[in-house]
Order: structure tokens, then sequence, then C-alpha cells
């Protein structure tokens, strides 16, 4: 069981400390599932090492085909089936119905019953573990439904909470659990560990740019297919109101590109170095007022990002607002003596 090892540094650390449960937290593309999974199958080992778990035992086996019956994974259903995790009977045979849609949060139900599940005994011996990943997508019930048994759990039961967005935690959750923000890995060493991962070293470096120094992000782009030549050409095809170069994308992709292309132009206008482009790359940045403006109309656009809208007209809508933006950014430079 290869992790990265900026992930195994962490997951050493935190396994030479008590605490029955954890709060994981920091930016996207850290690796705060992949940590939040290592503590997990080093808790519930047979054979469990300084390091981590032996990755041979019956006990790793069950949680690498999902199936360990004192593991419980709890994520928003969208995410359980991109992952392969099974569904409650009752969840997937809903869905199967077509009585409803997979949630896109961590439903109350699910938690209720990871609450009934900490309070069984141990199926192997080794106590329980509860992982919550995104931590994020429980709503205010979902969350108190957990308080008082994350304060005190049901024997040796253990909680992993992973989330991008510790702010968005209620208080009395961040409270309950130890915190550990997930440390930024050299560049050099991701780089290296994406060539092992069979990514070449040129497309790497530009991927690795494009995700702002995720390592799980640059990784997705590079399972995506993503060209480091249609990346560096993005934000000019922007200023020329080009919609080919988001085709075949969704609306979250191409706003979220739109974001990285607007924070680079803010910091640039600012005399700082971009972080997702090179500055070569860069069309003229128009004035930060402009650039304000348009972050917070990207911020709204995200919230609507997953609706059923009809995608080709969203993102041509995209499209003609970064043109606008960007075109205003070319008049200002040809104007100025």
């Amino acid at each position: 069981m290869s992790v990265p090892p900026w992930l195994a540094s962490q997951r050493t650390q935190l396994l030479a400390q008590r605490g029955h449960a954890w709060l994981l937290h920091g930016p996207s593309g850290l690796g705060q599932f992949t940590l939040a999974m290592e503590l997990a199958r080093a808790w519930l080992c047979e054979a469990p090492g300084a390091e981590g778990a032996c990755g041979q035992c019956p006990s790793c086996h069950a949680i690498g085909v999902h199936a360990h019956a004192d593991l419980a994974v709890l994520m928003p259903e969208t995410d359980m089936l991109a992952r392969g995790w099974p569904l409650p009977e009752k969840a997937q045979a809903d869905i199967d119905d077509k009585k409803r849609k997979p949630s896109r949060e961590i439903r109350v139900d699910a938690m209720r019953d990871a609450v009934e599940f900490a309070q069984r005994t141990s199926a192997r011996g080794r106590g329980k573990v509860v992982v919550v990943y995104p931590a994020e997508q429980m709503n205010a019930i979902t969350a108190n439904a957990l308080l008082k048994t994350l304060e005190e759990p049901a024997g040796d039961t253990r909680f992993v909470l992973a989330t991008e967005a510790a702010h968005a935690l209620l208080p009395t959750i961040r409270s309950r659990c130890m915190a550990h923000a997930l440390h930024w890995p050299p560049k050099e060493q991701v780089l290296q560990w994406l060539a092992q991962q069979g990514v070449a070293a040129e497309v790497a470096a530009v991927l690795l740019r494009a995700a702002g120094g995720r390592p799980d992000d640059a990784l997705n782009f590079a399972k995506a297919g993503a060209s480091p030549a249609a990346w560096a050409a993005f934000p000019k095809a922007m200023q020329r109101g080009d919609v080919r170069a988001v085709e075949g994308w969704n609306p979250s992709e191409a706003i979220a590109a739109l974001q990285k292309l607007c924070h680079d132009l803010q910091v640039v206008s600012t005399g700082a170095a971009p972080r997702y482009f090179e500055t070569a790359d860069l069309p003229p940045p128009p004035g930060l007022a402009v650039l304000a403006r348009w972050s917070k109309e990207l911020a709204q656009a995200t919230r609507t990002a997953d609706h059923p809208f009809v995608v080709p007209l969203m993102l041509e809508a995209l499209v003609a607002q970064a043109r606008n933006v960007l075109h205003s950014a070319a008049a200002i430079a040809q104007n100025t003596p």
C-alpha cells in the first residue's frame, strides 16, 4: 500500500499520538481522504507497525474491498458511488427505483446508522473506526446527530473527520476533535511522485502548476487527459471568447479554471507572480475593481453550477463574460501611452 511520502510522514506522526477523534483539514488536493483511510487501516490492522498497517492481514484486505465490519465510511452518496463504496441497502434501493437522486450531502440517516454502528461490539476485536469525508458536507442536523457520540464514544471507537473547509464545520464539532493541518509537500517531491504514477515530467510540471501545487488535483488532471498546451492557451482563448477551449467541460470545471485565471490576473496587477499560469500566457489584466467584480460573479456561479441548466449555454455565457472582462484589459493596454 504505497502512499505519497508527505502523507506517510504525517501518518507516522499521528499514529504516535493518542486521541479518539481527529480533524484533518487543509485545502483540497492535499490528501485528506487518503490520510484518513491510512489511519483507519493502521488502527484496525492485525499486525500494525510504527508506520501503519501491514497491508497483508485479513483486516487490511477487508478495507481494500470496502467490506470491513468495523469500519464505517460516511460520504455524500455521489462520492460513495464514484469511489466504489457500497450504500446502505435502503438508500441503494431508493436510488435504483428512481425515488430520489444520490445525495450531495452526508445524510442524517447515514449518520444515525453510524452512531448506532459505533455503539456495537467490535467484530474483529481491534475497535471500530468512523471516517467522515468531506466533513463540511454535513448539514447542521447531521452534525448535531454526531455530537454526543463524538464527545463520548462507546468502547474503543475512533473518529476521523477530513475536510477541505474546516471553517464550515460547527464549532461544537471542531472543539471535540484533535486538529491536524495537512502539510504542503515540496514541489520536487510531488513531481517525483507524479513520475512514479506514470505522468511525464514536462506534463507533471504544468499540471502541478494548474493545480496550484495540490498533488491529488494534479494527478486527477493527468488521469483526465488534461493537455498542458491547452492549459497554457486557456487565458488568451478566453480573451478571444473561444468556447472551444471549454468543450467537453462541465460548468464546475470551467468556473474553477476561470477563478484561477481571475486570481492570477489579480496578483499580477499587484506586482506578484501568478500561481496557476505562466506570466507570458496571461492577457493584460484589467483594473482590480473589474477583477473583484468578476471574482464575485464567478463565486456566485459556483452556487448554481450543478443545477440542471443547458450546459453548452452556461459555458457560452461564462466564456462571453470572461471575454468582456479581458477585452476591457486589452482596451486599457492599447490606450496606455
